[in-house]
């Protein structure tokens, strides 16, 4: 029943994505955001002293935070998991669970891990190229 209950989305796997993905997009949003502004600080000067307007200013940025907003969405949204590591964590210790509970904390350590050296691998190599 209510406003929505025509979409018979109620405990779906799909209104869990749905909420998650408002929860999550507010995150990105400041995320991004606050990159943004950290790299515009960063080369405004010089973007300034090449005479780049709006349209040039932001696609710059925005390449040069790439890798920044690729860790930054991967951390907001892996596979469309519905439940946050995390949180799994917490509720199998509160179970008792404690083995399951620390091989999660391990799986999510060791994602988190070669999710970031993946990224620096690609950025260092990246470099590279650019001042090949």
């Amino acid at each position: 029943t209510g406003p929505l209950g025509s979409w018979q989305l109620l405990y779906t796997p799909t209104a869990m994505i749905i909420a998650q993905t408002l929860l999550v997009t507010p995150i990105i949003a400041a995320l991004t955001r606050q990159i943004i502004e950290d790299l515009h600080g960063e080369y405004d000067e010089l973007l300034r002293s090449m005479s780049a307007g709006r349209r040039a200013t932001l696609t710059t940025l925005l390449w040069a935070a790439r890798y920044s907003l690729i860790t930054a969405a991967l951390a907001g949204n892996i596979n469309h998991v519905t439940r946050v590591m995390t949180t799994a964590i917490a509720l199998e210790t509160s179970k008792g669970e404690l083995a399951l509970a620390l091989g999660l904390g391990l799986v999510l350590v060791l994602l988190s891990v070669s999710i970031n050296a993946a990224l620096m691998t690609l950025r260092a190599g990246m470099e590279r190229l650019s001042y090949a």
